[in-house]
């Protein structure tokens, strides 16, 4: 027997969309505050992916200008139609304000088109539904319009979209409150039509551990839902907090070719106790019907680290090298910028075969848009290493490699200046106060640094090329200041090249040769 291995998508990847068209499947996640915006992946078997690129890949259709963390792009939504792709979302503004809008694609590769945003649409995770006699709906969450009768009391709602005029038409209709009045939060809707009946599939108990999907059917598209007796139909809270799987909700159905049905969702791994450093990450899970309800995972009920693989044609695409050598134009698409890119302070073409990072006066402490280019943790353990070339002109300019939860929480393992003095140094950034861990002399200009993360354990090192031993830095610092327990928020966390003059303009520039990551586990 076959069997595959969760979480399909490693780091993080929260709130799954994912659709199949043919023989091809895609599936999209949320990205916050990270630039581009919405991952795209493609997969011919549901188990192996490649991405293809973002959605939100030009400064035209997403301005995430101090967006601060964990606000941005949430929960998108990928759907197909007669040719063309749809991906619908919502972005969230500092004050917490819902703006949806959606943008469409001949191929999910790219281009997308700008965005079409959308006038009284309230809530969050906007999703479409096509109907069968040529209508497409709306779907969403709200406050409900009679008012909470608890808190983060939430109502699924409904209503007709005119796509070619970019709006909502008719009336607004409240189909769902969800399955449990004290599982607060109902969120996430996707409706589908399955037989004879007409399917709404919601998370609610909000993302964290109580976290869960439920679901309702009605012979009409407008209503009455009625709820699932053996709702939630996928959650771990019951299973406590030593279970190693966590926070498992936002699901979507898919349906093979062959006519079996898959479930994506998302949920974290842990990590040296309830601690997620890497974020909500996408897992797939077995579904099969019952008296025209699904059943998940049948015998089981729970999400597996190892799985019967689906029926369908292995397809291997070919792995990411462990090592960037940046030797093409354009950035491979596991790269992300914090927040949109402003000022071209990157570059791949002014020292062919380098990443070059021109130093910004904004920090990685700040809402800003640092000179930063990173990319996910996809381990629980693993090793990452950077070659720099840099030389700091004054004691505000500082350039390294950097592991980032947020501004507040991060290590920066950097080059600078100590009274005239070039230094190795580790900031550890914790609730938005800095430690200096470590600190060495290195008068040089070319550092090599590694990072080795054994779970919670984080060790950092240094050499000046390949022919030299590692030197330790630092060895054993708390990598749970990566973990959402103690930042908060909704991502995961990053790791990556960065180069600051901290508050002043600065004409310098750090030449990344090359940067690595690889899993330990």
């Amino acid at each position: 027997m076959r069997t595959f291995r969760n979480p399909i998508l490693p780091g993080f990847y929260p709130d799954p969309s994912a659709i199949r068209v043919g023989e091809d499947y895609y599936l999209v996640t949320s990205s916050f505050e990270f630039f581009p915006g919405v991952p795209v992946f493609h997969s011919k078997d549901l188990v192996n992916w490649r991405q293809l690129g973002h959605v939100l890949d030009r400064p035209s259709q997403l301005n995430l200008d101090h967006t601060i963390p964990s606000m941005g792009i949430w929960a998108p939504t990928i759907r197909y139609h007669e040719g063309i792709f749809y991906m619908i979302t919502t972005y969230i503004d500092n004050d917490k304000n819902q703006h949806n809008f959606y943008v469409t694609a001949t191929d999910p590769a790219g281009d997308w088109s700008d965005p079409v945003w959308l006038e009284d649409a309230p809530g969050i995770d906007s999703s479409l539904f096509f109907d069968n006699d040529g209508k497409v709906y709306y779907t969403g969450n709200r406050v409900p319009p009679e008012g909470q009768d608890y808190p983060k009391h939430m109502d699924i709602w409904l209503q007709e979209i005119d796509l070619a005029a970019g709006k909502l038409t008719g009336p607004k209709i409240s189909i769902w409150q969800g399955a449990l009045k004290v599982a607060h939060a109902q969120e996430g809707p996707h409706v589908y039509k399955i037989g004879g009946w007409y399917y709404v599939l919601i998370a609610e108990g909000g993302t964290g551990h109580t976290h869960a999907i439920t679901i309702a059917r009605s012979r009409n598209v407008t209503g009455p839902y009625e709820g699932h007796k053996a709702n939630p139909i996928l959650t771990h809270r019951h299973l406590g907090r030593q279970y190693p799987i966590v926070n498992v909700g936002h699901g979507e159905l898919v349906e093979t070719q062959h006519g079996d049905w898959w479930m994506f969702c998302l949920a974290s791994r842990t990590n040296g106790g309830y601690y997620r450093n890497l974020g909500r990450e996408t897992f797939l899970t077995p579904v099969a019907w019952e008296n025209e309800w699904p059943v998940v995972n049948p015998g089981k009920g729970v999400l597996e680290f190892e799985a019967a693989a689906p029926d369908l044609p292995e397809t291997k695409w070919p792995e990411l090298p462990v090592r960037d050598d940046f030797e093409d134009r354009v950035l491979a698409p596991v790269w992300n910028f914090l927040r949109t890119p402003r000022g071209g302070f990157w570059s791949l073409t002014e020292q062919p075969g380098v990443l070059r990072l021109q130093l910004k006066p904004e920090r990685l402490s700040e809402i800003s848009n640092p000179s930063f280019v990173g990319r996910r943790q996809q381990h629980l353990s693993f090793r990452a290493a950077a070659d720099m070339t840099f030389r700091p002109g004054t004691e505000n300019e500082t350039a390294g490699f950097v592991l980032l939860q947020n501004a507040d929480y991060h290590f920066r393992f950097e080059l600078g200046l100590d009274a005239g003095e070039q230094v190795l140094r580790l900031i550890e950034r914790r609730g938005g106060s800095e430690q200096l861990l470590a600190a060495d002399p290195y008068p040089q200009d070319k550092v090599q640094f590694k990072v080795e993360a054994k779970g919670q354990e984080y060790c950092f090192f240094y050499r000046s090329s390949e022919a030299d031993k590692w030197i330790a830095l630092h060895e054993g610092a708390d990598g749970r200041v990566l973990s959402t327990d103690l930042a908060g928020g909704f991502t995961g966390a990053y790791m990556g090249m960065y180069a600051s003059s901290q508050g002043t303009e600065s004409g310098n520039y750090a030449d990344f040769d090359w940067f690595s990551y690889e899993g330990l586990e």
